[in-house]
């Protein structure tokens, strides 16, 4: 008895799905990216309008001042998809899950003075309000943006900021060995501590603006662009310098995060502002606006952390790298509105 084995081969009909066809061509093979991304933002069959704002449609592109001829042109360098996104998430958290293994069993924080413990608690464990409004304002602009190129996008940063809050936690938890008196603490650093309310205040700005692409703008341009550098770079320097390298390889998730992310936020900015001169000039004043408050609001926590010569010189670094940052993405640099200049550091 002989039997013969062969193998035979299905030819493909089509290589994607028909919605993805029509943007790249029939024959031409999608990227999970392009299929979990192109094309999948609702746009009919709406029932009827939102009882809270009944001048919009339930999605509606007129839900911003920001103009685009096709909304999918934002997309994401990093091609994340909830499957990369996760994956790459995961191993990160490996990663820093080793470096608070690391931390504990050398007892690198719990072994400081007092004093040096309490410095590190009322400089960083506040910031998780931060994160937490972060995620607020990123889950309002998934909630109300226009495409699924840049809502996806949102999502993601929105949950990964509650992880960011969740690492902060963790370093309050192991500067006062799991009581949670640091959490405490901060929280009331947060609502009642001077140094801390001018950026209490423009936080809680970004969260009542109703336009969500301005909101994108405050948040994840402006806010992050400034306070990242400051507490990610030259705070985590000062602490590592004072207290040794315990914090930096805790805070090392945010601090990568940020220049991951920074090509994505980066990218959406570029996009929108290379669309039309409308979209330019009304992205550099909402940036000329935020700039200023935000930059005045970190004032007394740059000061505090650093020194008033030190904060002049890190402000000085952070604000020529932001507005370059700004340019090399198309926005034109305006000036800040009258009454809004930012205060220098000044010597206490």
């Amino acid at each position: 008895m002989q039997i013969d084995i062969k193998t035979s081969s299905v030819q493909q009909i089509r290589q994607t799905f028909s919605h993805v066809a029509r943007r790249l061509g029939a024959d031409k093979p999608a990227s999970r990216y392009q299929e979990a991304t192109l094309d999948l933002q609702p746009e009919d069959n709406f029932h009827y309008r939102p009882l809270w704002q009944p001048g919009f449609a339930l999605y509606d592109k007129g839900r911003t001042a920001i103009r685009m001829n096709d909304w999918y042109a934002f997309k994401d360098p990093r091609q994340y998809y909830y499957g990369a996104y996760t994956i790459a998430r995961a191993r990160q958290q490996d990663a820093m899950e080793k470096n608070i293994e690391f931390v504990t069993r050398r007892r690198l924080l719990a072994d400081l003075p007092d004093d040096a413990r309490a410095r590190i608690a009322a400089l960083m464990v506040p910031l998780r309000h931060i994160e937490w409004a972060a995620n607020t304002n990123n889950c309002f602009v998934t909630g109300y943006g226009w495409g699924t190129a840049i809502t996806q996008a949102t999502m993601f940063h929105a949950m990964d900021r509650l992880g960011i809050a969740q690492y902060l936690s963790r370093i309050g938890l192991l500067l006062d060995g799991n009581s949670g008196a640091s959490l405490v603490e901060g929280k009331a650093h947060w609502l009642d501590d001077p140094m801390w309310q001018g950026l209490r205040r423009r936080v809680e700005d970004t969260m009542v603006v109703q336009d969500w692409f301005e909101t994108f703008v405050a948040q994840n341009v402006v806010l992050d662009g400034l306070l990242y550098p400051l507490v990610y770079r030259h705070i985590d320097q000062r602490l590592s310098r004072d207290y040794g390298a315990a914090i930096g390889m805790l805070n090392e998730f945010a601090s990568s995060w940020y220049d991951e992310t920074s090509r994505w936020v980066d990218a959406t900015l570029k996009s929108a502002a290379a669309e039309s001169t409308d979209n330019a000039v009304l992205l550099g004043r909402w940036i000329a606006q935020w700039r200023s408050r935000v930059l005045d609001a970190l004032c007394p926590l740059a000061v505090e952390a650093l020194g008033a010569e030190e904060a002049e010189a890190a402000f000085s670094d952070i604000a020529q790298a932001f507005d370059a940052r700004m340019q090399k993405q198309g926005v034109p640099l305006m000036a800040e509105p009258a009454g809004q200049q930012t205060k220098e550091p000044q010597h206490g």
